[in-house]
């Protein structure tokens, strides 16, 4: 597992790139291929002032806890996460998105030097 590096991800809704942002931090392997098998956490940003913290569960299942208890659904677990790639979120039985990733940074990358 050598290979594995620890990313934040941002992905935008592909109708609305200035609606929902999201954010996700997770372990993925030199192919891109998610290796995180365990619960991991994330957030939308729904207007720039208010983020709604999910976990992404093992099973793809976007959860938000008890105050949203019909829970989302994602393939972003199936893909390779590059730069580019696109996913969708189904939002209920009838109703989904396409997000398409824009940025991923190796996380505690930043310099803090001034």
């Amino acid at each position: 597992m050598s290979d594995a590096r620890d990313i934040r991800l941002l992905a935008l809704w592909r109708d609305d790139p200035t609606e929902a942002p999201m954010t996700l931090d997770l372990r993925i392997d030199a192919q891109g291929g998610v290796v995180s098998t365990w619960d991991v956490f994330g957030a939308f940003d729904l207007d720039g002032a208010h983020s709604r913290p999910f976990v992404l569960r093992r099973d793809g299942t976007i959860d938000f806890g008890a105050a949203c208890p019909d829970p989302w659904q994602t393939n972003l677990r199936e893909i390779a996460v590059l730069v580019n790639a696109l996913f969708t979120v189904h939002w209920n039985d009838a109703d989904s998105g396409e997000y398409k990733i824009v940025k991923i940074a190796a996380l505690g990358a930043k310099d803090r030097r001034k």
